[in-house]
């Protein structure tokens, strides 16, 4: 038995996604003539309160698409510096649109609405970029699954408005941050401008990502998601995936949630763990004691047949999921409480 907490990303279909998957109508869908796919648009569209949705297969390219419809070439967007959108996303804020990022100091991952306005270049100063996109994230990744309070991003649209500034959120993991927070996703497309979410981390599909907004913008998503090589065919396999994963996976995030607050409050009784940052969602960010070798401690673990992330500097992640079992997380637990800091 292996236990991989490296991501939620390593999941595998159920029996029932299979079947959904096998059973599904499909079309060319750069025709705009895949069924499945137009269904699981409509679908997100209608379920975040907006107007348009497109299919993308990564939330990488998804949030790209999304800043590169909101900016022009030699323009700034503002984003924590943990955000996703510069960290690992491969340069593609710069290589695909030309645009820099103004970084903020945020608290795990999340920015407020008052370090947006600081950020804000002097649109009359032609000397800097002219800021023209704030991005958040939501939960944020690097931050440890953290959750916005959704009244800091009312704040920040009523900033974005002022300055009249576009608003996209990386929600990635937007199903976490909605079922812990017991919150209604049209609250978010009634402040956002563009929403990327993903159906393979936590949700539990192979891959896929949809980007959400409103008519006006996703006016361009067809022909940047084309520039960008995202053209699919037959994607309605991918899309079944999708809306089986909605009707079915979504309510059970609360699981991997109770999970996670599991494995934080066992890591803290542990002489070897430094400290355990505060967990809301299904990631855990812990730190090594500084005297433990990453190296070392993840080896163990692997001779265990465990997988977690290193992040660097001590610092470790763990994210529970779908295939996370019952039986894997008792094993998982008695593992960790049979170190001892001697063992490193």
């Amino acid at each position: 038995m292996i236990i991989d907490l490296r991501s939620d990303t390593v999941t595998r279909p159920t029996p029932g996604m299979m079947e959904a998957i096998m059973q599904a109508k499909v079309g060319d869908d750069v025709y705009k003539e895949d069924p499945t796919a137009n269904e699981l648009e409509h679908k997100l569209a209608q379920m975040f309160g907006m107007e348009e949705a497109l299919f993308f297969p990564t939330g990488s390219m998804a949030n790209q698409a999304a800043i590169k419809m909101h900016t022009q070439p030699g323009e700034q967007l503002i984003a924590d510096k943990w955000a996703h959108v510069f960290n690992y996303e491969g340069g593609g804020v710069s290589f695909n649109s030309g645009v820099s990022c103004k970084l903020v100091n945020g608290h795990r991952g999340m920015i407020t609405a008052t370090q947006v306005e600081e950020h804000i270049n002097p649109p009359d100063f032609y000397h800097s970029p002219l800021t023209s996109l704030v991005c958040l994230e939501n939960t944020t990744n690097k931050g440890g699954g953290a959750c916005y309070d959704f009244s800091e991003i009312e704040k920040i649209r009523a900033v974005c408005n002022k300055h009249a500034l576009g608003l996209h959120l990386d929600g990635a993991r937007i199903w976490n941050a909605l079922v812990a927070k017991n919150q209604d996703p049209k609250q978010y497309g009634e402040v956002f401008d563009t929403i990327s979410v993903c159906l393979s981390k936590g949700l539990g599909t192979p891959l896929g990502s949809v980007l959400i907004g409103k008519a006006q913008i996703m006016k361009k998503a067809m022909r940047v998601r084309k520039v960008l090589g995202g053209g699919m065919r037959q994607i309605g396999f991918m899309a079944a995936a999708g809306i089986y994963a909605l009707e079915n996976h979504l309510d059970r995030l609360a699981v991997d949630h109770k999970k996670a607050l599991e494995i934080a409050a066992d890591l803290q009784k542990l002489e070897y763990i430094k400290s355990v940052e505060p967990t809301e969602t299904n990631i855990v960010i812990f730190y090594l004691s500084d005297d433990i070798s990453e190296e070392k401690f993840v080896n163990a673990l692997s001779q265990k047949n465990i997988k977690i992330s290193t992040m660097g500097q001590g610092k470790m992640r763990i994210v529970t999921h779908l295939d996370y079992t019952d039986i894997m997380h008792e094993n998982f637990l008695e593992t960790l409480n049979a170190f001892s800091i001697s063992d490193f």
